[in-house]
Parts: C-alpha cells; sequence; structure tokens
C-alpha cells in the first residue's frame, strides 16, 4: 500500500536526485531531498541467482540503499507495496552506437588510389584512430532510448564504430531527466577495434582482411618502439593508444573465424580482448572455448527464405539454410559450454526486434536465468562497472525493472523501468490484463474473440463461426474498443466497453453499420482461438535442427574421419620415384605413413583395398592455387610481405571438396599479383572439416609471393599515385626494399636497438635464405632482371609460375638454380602472354629445370591430371615425367618432397585410388587420402548427394511451415562466391 502519493515521488525526488552541490540556486527555493523510496513485498532478484521473496529495495538519490529481506525503512522514506510483483536489474547493452553522429563517408575522385594518410601529426594509417573519443560525437536520443527502456534496458555503452582502432566509448545511462552529467556514468570507456577500415578515409591501406591484420600488429609493434621514446616526434593517436592501454580492450571480430583471428593477435601482444562475436560460435565450439575470451554476442538470427518458388530455392545455399535452422541454439551452446558472453542488440536491423530474438533463443533452450545473467551482471562485469550497474546491491544505481511475474514468461507485463532512481512508465500497474478468449454476445448473434498481444497493446482475432472478421483494437485506461468487418458486406461494428476491476469479462455498446446500439457481454472462456494458437505453438516450442557437420556446409562430415591403417592390394603403383611405374603392386598405410610397398604384403589389422585395374599415386600438389582464401591481395602498398595468407585461409571453401575429388592433396595458397612484393603463402593439406591451423604444414617451409609484369605497374588503370608505373621501376622497389632489409638485418645482427617491421623481417628472411620466393611472371625480360637482383644480393629465386616465355630462357633458369610451374596451353588472355606455347613445360623440363604444372584457377585445379596429360602431347613428354609435373615436382619447389609428393617408404600417405590411367579423361578420383585418412571416397560422394537433397527438402518444408505460421521471410539471394586467380586484383 502506497503511503505517500506519486506525485510527491516525481515533484521532489526526481527533480533534485542528482543536483550539483556547487551550482547556484537561482531559479527558486529549493532544498536537498534525502527522502528514500522503500519498494516493499516484491519478489526481489538483487542478482539473477540471488533472490528474495517478500524482498525490500531501498533506495535513495538515485542509488541502492539497502536491498534485501530484513530491510530497515527509515521514517522519511516513501514506500510502494509491490505485493505479487517483480523486481529485477534493469539491462546493460554492452556494444551500441546509441546516439552516434553518423561518420562522414570520404568521396573518392578519379580512380587513382590514396596512399599517404590524411591526418598530420597522428599514425601514419588513417585508419588506426585511437585517439577518437566516442564523447566528441555523441548526443542523447531520447526516442531511441525510449525503445531500449521499454525493452528493459537502463545503461548502454555506445561507441563510433569507424575504423581498425576506434577509440574509447561511453557509458549512458538511459535517464530523459536528468542531464549529462549525470546520465554519463564514463566518458571514456575501453578502448575498442575492429577489422574495417574507416569510411572517413580513402586511404588504400589495407585493402584486405590479411592486410588490417598486419596492420594492427605493426601498430602495436610501433606503440611499443614510441613508448621507449624511439620516436623524436609527437604521434597523437599512439599516445591515446598508450594512454588507454589499461581500458579494457573490445574487439569487433563479426564471426567464428575471426574471433579466432582477433585473439591471435591479442595473445601476441598480451591483450585480452572481449571479443564481438557473429552469432555462429557454436559451429566452431571448441575452438571458441580455447580462446578463454569473454564475449558480446548478437542475436540477429536470420529470417527464413521465401522458398515458395521452388526455382528460386534451388539458388539458396544448404549453409544459408542451415544457418536460419541453426543460429538460434548459439547462446544455450555457450551457456552450456560455461563461455562467458553478454548478449547485445548490435546487428539488428532495429533494437526492438531484441525481446522477439530473445524469446527465439529461448524456443531453441537458452535458459532464462543465463539470459538475465549475460544481460546484467555479465555485462556489468565485462565493461569493469559491477560496482556501479547490473545488481541491485547497495551502492548500485537504482536501475531495475518492475513486472508482473517471472521477467521471460508470455503472460508477463513489464510495468516499469527505473534508471538511476527515475521512473519510466512502461505499462500501468493500474491497467487489467485481459488477454484471453472471449464470447461477445450483441444483437442475437454470439462472436468467439481471443484477445492476445502486449498488456498494453492487445490485439484481437473475431470469429462468427468459421468466418474470420478483419478487427482492430484500442486499450487505454481500461477502456476497450473494438472494431471489426464483416467481408462479405463490408460491414463495420464497433464496441466500447469499460473493463471492471473484479471479474473476468467486460460489457459496454456495440454500434451497429446502420448507426443502432446494442448492448454487448463478453463472457471470458477457457479453450477458444487463444488456447488453440497456444497449442499449436507449444507443439514448435522445440524446434528440430539439423545437425553440424565439418565443416558446416554441404559435403560436410558428421563426424571427423579418422586417421586408418590400409593395405591397397593388386595396384598399377605410381612412385614417382626412380622405381617408376610398378604393376601388381601392394602399398601398406600405417600411422599415416607409407609403411611397405612390394607384393603379397600382409595386412595385419589394416582394412584392405582391392585396387586391381586401378591405379595408385601420390596426391596432386597445386603448387599455384588460390582455393581456401578470404583475400588474396592486399594491394594497398607496393610491397605487403607482412601480410600472410595463413591469416586467411578459408576451411570452409568448397573447392577444397572438389579438388580432393581430383585427387589434388597439397596446394600453395599465393597471394595475389597486385604488387611487386606480395604477401606471404599458406601451404596447405586439404583435411575437409578441419580448421585453418589444422590444414596448415607443420613446421611449413616459408614462401613469399613476388610478381612483374602488367598487373604491378598498373600504368594503364589510371593509378598515377603510384610507384611504380613502369618495369624500370619494378626492379628499383625490389632493389630499394632489400637494401633497407640488408641495412634492418645487419642492425640487428650487431645487436642494435630496432623498430620492429614485419616487412623488413620478412624480407631479411629472403636474404638469410629462411624464405623462398615464387614470382609471377610472363616476359623474358623482367625474367632474366629479377635473377640478376637475387643474384646482386646473394640469394636465388626459387619458382617463377605462369613462366610463359620459360622455353626462352630455360638455359638460364637452369644456371640460376630456378624452377618454373606454369600453365599447360594458357595463352593470349592478355597482351604480354602473346608468346606463350603448349610446348613450354617439354623445355623447360629438357633443359634441367624443375618443371610443375600448376591450376592459377579453382575449376582448373580439379583436373591438373588431365592438365598433366597436355605435355605428353605437346612435346612428347613421358608419361612418367608428365605425372612427376603434378606431383613429385611441385614437391620439389614446395621444399616438401621429403614428405610428401610420391610413394616411398617413411613418406605421408597422400594417396589417390584412380579407376583408370590417373591421365586419362576417362579417369575418377575413387579415394583420396592424406596422411591415412580418408578424405575423399566416390561411394561415400554419392551417399553425401542424397543425404543433401533429403535435407534440403526438410529445411524447405520447416521454411515454408514458418511462412504459413505467420513468420516473417526473406527472399532467396544466393551468394556472390569469388574464385580468385592471379588476375583478381581487388
Amino acid at each position: 500500500m502506497r503511503k505517500t502519493t506519486l506525485l510527491l515521488l516525481c515533484c521532489f525526488f526526481s527533480s533534485f536526485i542528482f543536483a550539483q552541490e556547487y551550482f547556484p540556486k537561482n531559479d527558486g527555493v529549493k532544498e536537498q531531498n534525502n527522502n528514500y523510496i522503500a519498494l516493499t513485498n516484491a519478489t526481489l532478484f538483487i542478482t539473477p541467482t540471488e533472490k528474495v521473496k517478500n524482498g525490500t529495495l531501498l533506495i535513495q538519490q538515485g542509488k541502492v540503499v539497502a536491498s534485501g529481506k530484513s530491510v530497515v525503512i527509515p521514517e522519511n522514506s516513501v514506500i510502494i507495496d509491490l505485493k505479487g510483483k517483480h523486481i529485477y536489474p534493469s539491462f546493460i547493452d554492452p556494444y551500441t552506437n546509441f546516439g552516434m553522429k553518423k561518420p562522414k563517408k570520404a568521396k573518392r575522385n578519379g580512380r587513382s588510389a590514396q596512399y599517404k594518410p590524411s591526418r598530420d601529426g597522428y599514425y601514419w594509417n588513417d585508419h588506426i584512430r585511437p585517439d577518437q573519443n566516442a564523447i566528441d560525437y555523441f548526443s542523447y536520443d531520447k526516442k531511441l532510448a525510449k525503445e531500449y527502456r521499454n525493452m528493459g534496458f537502463g545503461t548502454v555503452t555506445t561507441l563510433q564504430m569507424d575504423g581498425i582502432a576506434r577509440g574509447t566509448g561511453v557509458l549512458v545511462a538511459l535517464n530523459d531527466k536528468d542531464g549529462a552529467a549525470q546520465r554519463i556514468l564514463d566518458d571514456a570507456l575501453g578502448q575498442y577495434f575492429s577489422f574495417e577500415k574507416s569510411v572517413t578515409s580513402l586511404q588504400s591501406y589495407p585493402t584486405s582482411l590479411m592486410g588490417a591484420m598486419a596492420l594492427l600488429r605493426q601498430m602495436y609493434h610501433d606503440a611499443s618502439w614510441y613508448s621507449k621514446g624511439n620516436i623524436a616526434t609527437k604521434d597523437r593517436a599512439l599516445e591515446a593508444l598508450l594512454n588507454n592501454k589499461k581500458n579494457v580492450a573490445f574487439f569487433e571480430a563479426g564471426s567464428k573465424s575471426n574471433n579466432l583471428r582477433a585473439d591471435n593477435i591479442g595473445d601476441q601482444f598480451g591483450v585480452d580482448y572481449i571479443l564481438v562475436g557473429g552469432g555462429d560460435e557454436y559451429e566452431m565450439l571448441n575452438k571458441t572455448k580455447q580462446t578463454n575470451a569473454s564475449f558480446i554476442i548478437p542475436i540477429n538470427f536470420p529470417e527464413a527464405y521465401d522458398v515458395s518458388n521452388p526455382y528460386a530455392a534451388k539458388y539458396i545455399s544448404l549453409a544459408d539454410m542451415r544457418d536460419w535452422n541453426q543460429a538460434p541454439i548459439n547462446p544455450k551452446v555457450l551457456s552450456e559450454n560455461d563461455i562467458t558472453f553478454a548478449l547485445t542488440t548490435f546487428k539488428l536491423k532495429k533494437p526492438k526486434e531484441f525481446t522477439k530474438k530473445l524469446k527465439k533463443a529461448f524456443e531453441y533452450g537458452f535458459d532464462k536465468i543465463k539470459a538475465l545473467e549475460s544481460l546484467t551482471t555479465v555485462p556489468a562485469q565485462l565493461l569493469g562497472k559491477s560496482d556501479e550497474i547490473g545488481s541491485l546491491k547497495p551502492g548500485r544505481y537504482a536501475n531495475f525493472l518492475i513486472t508482473s511475474g517471472a521477467l521471460f514468461d508470455d503472460e508477463t507485463t513489464l510495468y516499469e523501468n527505473w534508471v538511476q532512481g527515475t521512473k519510466n512508465v512502461i505499462n500501468t500497474q493500474d491497467q487489467k490484463d485481459i488477454r484471453g478468449n472471449y464470447k461477445i454476445t450483441s444483437g442475437g448473434k454470439t462472436y468467439d474473440v481471443a484477445i492476445t498481444g502486449d498488456v498494453s497493446k492487445p490485439k484481437a482475432t473475431i470469429k462468427l463461426g468459421d468466418v474470420e472478421y478483419p478487427s482492430k483494437m484500442d486499450y487505454s485506461a481500461n477502456w476497450v474498443t473494438l472494431s471489426f468487418t464483416d467481408k462479405e458486406t463490408n460491414e463495420v461494428f464497433r464496441t466500447t466497453g469499460i473493463v471492471p476491476k473484479q471479474g473476468d469479462g467486460f460489457s459496454g455498446k456495440m454500434v451497429n453499420p446502420d448507426g443502432s446500439e446494442t448492448d454487448f457481454t463478453a463472457v471470458r472462456q477457457k479453450g477458444g482461438i487463444s488456447e488453440e494458437k497456444t497449442k499449436k505453438k507449444s507443439k514448435t516450442e522445440k524446434p528440430e535442427i539439423v545437425p553440424i557437420t565439418y565443416p558446416n556446409i554441404g559435403y560436410g562430415f558428421a563426424t571427423k574421419p579418422k586417421q586408418q591403417d590400409v593395405l591397397f592390394k593388386n595396384a598399377t603403383v605410381w612412385t614417382s620415384e626412380d622405381a617408376g611405374i610398378l604393376n601388381n603392386t601392394d602399398v601398406l598405410v600405417k600411422n599415416g605413413k607409407i609403411a611397405e610397398i612390394g607384393q603379397n604384403l600382409r595386412a595385419g589389422g589394416a582394412k584392405t583395398i582391392d585396387a586391381t585395374g586401378k591405379h595408385l599415386t601420390a596426391g596432386i600438389i597445386d603448387e599455384h592455387s588460390h582455393l581456401a582464401t578470404l583475400a588474396v591481395n592486399e594491394a594497398g602498398q607496393n610491397s605487403s610481405a607482412e601480410v600472410t595468407i595463413e591469416d586467411v585461409v578459408d576451411p570452409e571453401d568448397i573447392g577444397i571438396y572438389r579438388d580432393l575429388a581430383g585427387g589434388v592433396t597439397s596446394i600453395q595458397i599465393l597471394h595475389g599479383s597486385a604488387n611487386p612484393i606480395g604477401g606471404r603463402s599458406a601451404i596447405i593439406k586439404l583435411k575437409w572439416g578441419e580448421d585453418a591451423d589444422g590444414l596448415i604444414y607443420d613446421n611449413s617451409p616459408k614462401f613469399i609471393k613476388f610478381a612483374l609484369g602488367e598487373n604491378v605497374k598498373q600504368s594503364n588503370w589510371q593509378s598515377f599515385n603510384r610507384f611504380p608505373q613502369t618495369r624500370m621501376g619494378v626492379e628499383q622497389v625490389y632493389v630499394n626494399y632489400f637494401n633497407r632489409a640488408k641495412e634492418y638485418d645487419a642492425k640487428k645482427k650487431r645487436g642494435q636497438p630496432v623498430r620492429y617491421d614485419e616487412e623488413l623481417e620478412v624480407l631479411a628472411e629472403i636474404l638469410n635464405g629462411e624464405r623462398f620466393i615464387s614470382c609471377h611472371s610472363y616476359v623474358q625480360s623482367e625474367i632474366n632482371m629479377l635473377m640478376k637482383v637475387a643474384e646482386k644480393f646473394d640469394f636465388r629465386i626459387n619458382t617463377f609460375t605462369h613462366i610463359l616465355e620459360g622455353y626462352k630462357v630455360a638455359d638460364k633458369m637452369a644456371a640460376h638454380g630456378v624452377g618454373g610451374s606454369t600453365f599447360s596451353d594458357w595463352w593470349a588472355y592478355k597482351y604480354e602472354v602473346n608468346d606463350a606455347i603448349p610446348y613450354n613445360a617439354s623445355i623447360m623440363n629438357s633443359q634441367g629445370v624443375v618443371t610443375a604444372i600448376n591450376s592459377d584457377d579453382a575449376e582448373m585445379s580439379r583436373r591438373l591430371n588431365q592438365e598433366a596429360a597436355k605435355s605428353v602431347k605437346y612435346g612428347g613428354m613421358s608419361e612418367e615425367d608428365a605425372w612427376n609435373m603434378v606431383t613429385i615436382n611441385p614437391a620439389k619447389l614446395l621444399h616438401l618432397d621429403d614428405r610428401t609428393g610420391s610413394i616411398k617408404e617413411g613418406k605421408d600417405a597422400d594417396l589417390v585410388l584412380w579407376s583408370d590411367n590417373p591421365l586419362s579423361v576417362h579417369a575418377k578420383a575413387e579415394k583420396t587420402m592424406i596422411e591415412g585418412t580418408t578424405y575423399f571416397d566416390l561411394e561415400r560422394d554419392k551417399q553425401k548427394q542424397k543425404a543433401i537433397k533429403k535435407e534440403r527438402n526438410k529445411l524447405i518444408k520447416m521454411m515454408l511451415a514458418e511462412k504459413q505460421n505467420g513468420g516473417k521471410t526473406k527472399p532467396p539471394k544466393g551468394k556472390d562466391k569469388r574464385e580468385f586467380t592471379c588476375e583478381t586484383i581487388n
């Protein structure tokens, strides 16, 4: 029972709660209000797990004074009796752009790129903006604040989401009544990072994810160097980065794989990022858990696709269908695996969608106590503000919710959201909840009415018999206004009635279409339309979740394949060794290695495969590929030695599986040819179903991509700000960078302090013989030039790739010791390859050059066996020599020939069983094995195709049901999966 009116509360308490004591009082006679407010007899949740029945919450001047069972209420208290009500801490959103001024997007003039920074006195890269303070861009948004409060939020963190290093954020209480001095709880909260460039600058670097990662690493190295006083000039960006070093660090990663990438950077530099995830962490649960990171998780679960058009439905990938089906389990899975996370409205089209998405997470099994923690105590902890917000312990801000019952129950009404002791009414406690089923009788007719929706904004479904009438409903101050239309006659009926405080029904007047009035009575019923809907809904409350596979796309494995001992019997064995081709030969695989080669071998415990009439070879190796990468070029500078493809390996690229079906077991993923000095390579085994780390070779040889020709000088592209513009300039780039790397390396070896430079570190590895160059090349003059540059600095080029004029300089290549990795018969696709001939590979091979056939193309990669066969026709190469060009020769070029590339005892069991001569167009890879594990099996593939078809049909039916039940859908949209080649510049 209230002992003092709420008017007294509003007039005194709210007005003076945050008055600054040193401000002059010139606008009236005022006194400090030191009264208390005691909210009594409530079910009080001090924290999500600390529940007190018949508890009391005592607040004063916007703070919690006491909370619990036996609270002493001072005499000067306003007492509010909340018997039957619940009190919870208000929610916290730890990652928003609430009230942020939208950054102004820079405009480009012409095609020429911007290479230099536009900010003077700051870091050399515009996208590093740790000096950016969100408070400078902030303006409190009352309308949006109300939307957040209506969902239960009392506090939000906001930041300027612009740049790779984004500066600090602001912690804001959603308190409309008091000014910034009270509602801004922290105006320099945290430090924020991402992989996304600033829109306010056109500075070209970085152009890729791997460039963003390299830039972040270099930023930390530079900050360390700067902090030691080694830089004479002032850098305001690095100053800010160092000043905020003790702040909590947040990283907007945005996907399961980027979570790992960001965490790896943090581990390298001792920064424990709180990761803003992508909602797909459930797909990589073990790796996610191994980060030991805390997360902020969006719940922007995707809508179902509209699959009513069967033709359009064909263009929806199975991965996207699964995403719709599986994504809502993410909160449940994370909580069950003890991964600390807070929830956020981030990534939702509109914040008000949050409540609906959260309910969906509950349908998928998310625990409600865990949900409350993820909205209160956990975000407070992550923000380092547990002593201020997130609970109702003494000393915390009086941010709390008053509800009619258990917080997340469908029937529960959120009445009030108090922020810093200021009451905000969401739904009046005086208004009765009239949701339910009724029979309305008027004028001799009886209508079935189901009232659903929110307490304050209910909606009605009206039926007369089996005919449903379109209706509109308004409910305010316990008055009900309901109108409905007879669709056959278009006649409109209007009712107005009062809801009494006692009883289950209501009554009033109905205005008929002719203007006459009749009395009506609405009698509450059991069962009826509403309960039918509830029962129907309850049947779908536990949706069927299709199984996760490895990887979680089409053709993934239900369980990861395991290594197996195998004996191949009576095969034609292409050894790619001096032994040549062996007929009717057995090969025993044990513990992932080739254990024995011979005839009449015993299987022991190994599985026996009859290979009679079939051919067994080493797995194909593609020396030059751009499969399985999320980026191919870092094109923002003329040298990008600091980047590495290993940072952006994509284990979910379907090209991996297709390559396995073509007998490919290893590839070198090369950087593209956008600049003279490109990025470092990733050499991987195509272990379909493993994560990126599981694909990369252990103790992998170190490679880097260089490039010559049209792509790197870009003089025909109006890129006039960029050096080099000529082939002469390309040579000078190499000489300049190697001179700098030589000087840098010499200083290190002398023990002199140097600014750690990731780019020069890599180039120094080349000079020291620790890293090998694979160079994109076409024209003989440039090929000669680079060999001379290398000899000048006393190292050798490892491989010329493409090398379509290799036949002109094969003798010089052999003398230099460089290999050639070429196309079988590509030519005339641009001017500088007009002199290409299909005899190129045979001629280089005949001159003693280690020669390989590569793909540089996703489609060609899966038929390299046929590409190799072309040299039998063009140049009269033997079948064995032709086959060596896709097995042992690329292994030699990649310095892997001691591990793979041939069938030899002790080597990795990277093997392919072919149905026919592997050089034949009729040959099919029946089994492709890597280290004794079968990653492709032709019969298993047929089963997978059937299973995929069945799963697609199941998911389509689910989506159709979603639409029929009134769920939102979106039109099908196929993903543009780019297939990279060397000619793909951006």
